[in-house]
């Protein structure tokens, strides 16, 4: 054959029968066709090719079938120049589909699809009716792979139905069951609730009464107590007053007839000393212990003072001082806090005591009298550590006892008829050493004192 010897010429083109379609080329139909043109697009001389596809000829297959799809089905439909070469092109790669239909037959087993784009391109007779067939028969595939899929779909959404609607059932059954769990867990709360209501009623009934209760206690507690507290006072200070007795009847006890013998011994002294004319003659020893050193308390010292006369001096003139203590065997007894905080208050207690016990020493040396400095000790949290300076007697009360009490003591102490001379501003003090004997003078008259040496 001809054809197998050489490229084909292309045919003339022939009268076409006056056939037209009634309607768009199925699309199925014009896929094919459009691919069909857009392989042989290549084999032809850019030349030939109608002005709308120039454009394209340098594009593989499939970019011209994606761009220029519309331009090719165009140039088909309007150029049957540039058709009759695509059909050439057909008769080259499918001669027996060709064949076929010009002869009048359609071949059984071959695609509709490329039966119609093959009668589209060739325009033999009935290609029309080639053509209707296949959009039919495509429209029938549509139809029926659109219902098949549709009745997939719809298994598909009655299986889902199914399954929403168990696990609807399964879900209410689960609300319901949650429900029923609810209900009656808030019966049972009530309940609890009111049980816990009536227990809290009994319970603040109970505390009422059991505050009423505690009241009452409290104030017969507190009345107890008190009187409690009353009788222990009691009691405290009668076993102070019978401790006291015991250690004076135990002193006594120990000391015996050389307490006596001492305080005669003291007063025949006094008088002694008061006579020296008659003491040169008997030159009796002068006595080494005094009574208050016989007085217990923690250590770290004759003419009445009240025969002194008054009249011409004042009450804070140092030479009222001087005069007391120019009496004979003169005892000079000093509340020693009460002086120090009448004259220097903003001192240190130590302070305070190293002051006044070396003015006390002075005054000890210048006027040879007896002196003892007293100092409150029931409140001293460790022992106090001191050199007594030479010619003071320094004391300090011992626990639960005052320094007041101490130079109550320290007086009664002395025998009847010793000049003792008590400096302190505390009127009680004065009042009750005033009734033993003593002398009480003023802090200011001995600061005054202690600030002239």
């Amino acid at each position: 054959m001809e054809a197998a010897s050489g490229p084909a010429e292309p045919s003339e083109p022939a009268e076409e029968p006056a056939e037209a379609l009634d309607r768009p080329l199925p699309e199925g139909v014009r896929r094919r066709v459009v691919g069909l043109a857009a392989d042989a697009l290549g084999g032809i001389p850019a030349g030939e090719l109608p002005a709308s596809l120039r454009q394209y000829a340098k594009f593989t297959p499939a970019r011209r079938a994606k761009y220029a799809a519309t331009a090719l089905a165009a140039a088909l439909e309007s150029e049957p120049a540039f058709r009759v070469r695509i059909a050439d092109r057909l008769r080259l790669g499918q001669p027996d589909l060709v064949k076929s239909l010009e002869s009048g037959a359609v071949p059984s087993a071959a695609d509709p699809m490329d039966v119609a784009a093959a009668a589209y391109l060739l325009r033999a007779a009935g290609w029309t009716r080639l053509v209707a067939d296949a959009g039919e028969e495509a429209d029938r595939a549509d139809v029926e792979g659109a219902v098949a899929e549709a009745g997939r779909l719809v298994e598909k959404l009655q299986a889902e139905l199914a399954e929403a609607r168990a696990a609807a059932r399964a879900e209410q059954e689960r609300h319901r069951a949650d429900a029923e769990g609810t209900r009656r867990e808030m019966e049972s709360l009530r309940k609890r609730l009111r049980s816990l209501e009536s227990d809290t009623r009994r319970a603040q009934a109970e505390s009422r009464r059991l505050a009423g209760e505690l009241e009452a206690a409290r104030t017969v507690g507190t009345a107890e107590r008190s009187a409690a507290e009353g009788e222990a006072r009691r009691l405290r200070h009668r076993v102070t007053e019978l401790e006291a007795a015991l250690e004076a009847g135990r002193r006594s006890a120990r000391e015996g007839r050389s307490v006596e013998d001492m305080r005669l011994r003291l007063l025949l002294d006094t008088v002694l000393q008061s006579a020296q004319g008659l003491q040169r003659e008997l030159a009796l020893p002068v006595a080494q212990i005094r009574p208050a050193d016989l007085v217990e308390a923690v250590s770290p010292g004759s003419a009445s003072p009240n025969d002194v006369a008054r009249r011409g001096l004042a009450e804070d003139d140092p030479a009222l001082l001087d005069q007391l203590l120019a009496i004979p065997q003169v005892h000079l007894v000093v509340d020693g806090y009460n002086v120090t905080k009448t004259g220097y208050p903003t001192l240190p207690l130590e302070q305070q005591r190293l002051r006044l016990l070396g003015g006390l020493a002075m005054l000890a040396q210048r006027t040879q009298a007896e002196v003892t400095c007293v100092f409150d000790g029931q409140d001293l949290d460790v022992p106090v550590i001191m050199a007594p300076p030479r010619g003071v007697r320094v004391r300090f009360s011992r626990t639960g006892e005052t320094a007041d009490e101490l130079i109550r003591r320290l007086v009664r102490a002395e025998p009847q008829g010793r000049p003792v001379v008590v400096v302190s501003a505390d009127r009680e003090v004065a009042d009750g050493v005033r009734k033993a004997g003593a002398r009480p003078v003023s802090s200011v008259l001995l600061l005054n004192r202690l600030s002239r040496s």
